[in-house]
């Protein structure tokens, strides 16, 4: 069996302006390195063989604050990467609602027929982190294994997970720093733990970031 704790990287303060991050390199915030470090002392004391992250900073070193605790190098997949948002990354939510705004409607409505422009779509996203995660059942059979990466990431893959769609895909809430946990067993997933905050001091944060 695979066991994976998946973590959403700590807030960023394009999060809390509500701008679309996609795969521009941004740092984590003030209260994201702190979320980051409220993630690590809770599975500090979880059996972790090996990690795997984004590259990009904000899950990288979320990743890294926990497999320091328990002595690990954190490698880095690109097939990890928060979905590439084109020409609406750096943009305000708002500001893309005043040029796009028919395809943002679809977006927030039934995301899975959006490919951004000059970007990705749920779909890119959902074939490229499965292909990670089929890898990770191989290489990492009978282990526990860290990874850190994105809101799309992670609700992408969850979907293909429990057999959904990517239709569902805002039926699925993933906080900052937030842990999963899914298991692999004989061909079938399960996921056991979903978007769990408690680390933080809150079931749940009330929090609706308008970017990704």
């Amino acid at each position: 069996m695979l066991r994976i704790i998946l973590v959403r990287h700590g807030e960023t303060k394009w999060n809390i302006e509500g701008r679309f991050q996609g795969q521009v390199d941004t740092e984590l915030s003030e209260r994201g390195i702190a979320q980051g470090q409220r993630a690590a002392i809770a599975l500090a004391e979880v059996p972790i063989d090996a990690a795997v992250a984004s590259p990009l900073q904000r899950s990288y070193l979320t990743c890294k604050m926990a497999a320091d605790k328990h002595g690990i190098a954190v490698h880095k997949d690109d097939r990890l990467l928060e979905i590439s948002h084109g020409l609406w990354e750096g943009k305000l939510a708002d500001d893309v609602a005043k040029t796009y705004g028919h395809e943002l409607a679809l977006w927030r409505t039934e995301p899975e027929k959006v490919t951004m422009p000059e970007g990705e779509s749920l779909e890119d996203v959902r074939i490229r982190v499965r292909a990670a995660f089929d890898e990770y059942t191989r290489t990492y059979d009978g282990q526990t294994l860290l990874v850190c990466a994105h809101d799309a990431v992670n609700k992408a893959i969850i979907c293909d997970c429990m057999g959904l769609s990517v239709a569902h895909f805002w039926q699925i809430k993933q906080d900052n720093a937030c842990i999963n946990v899914l298991e692999y067993d004989e061909g079938t997933w399960r996921i056991v733990t979903l978007n769990a905050t408690a680390h933080m001091g809150y079931l749940i944060s009330g929090i609706e970031q308008k970017g990704l």
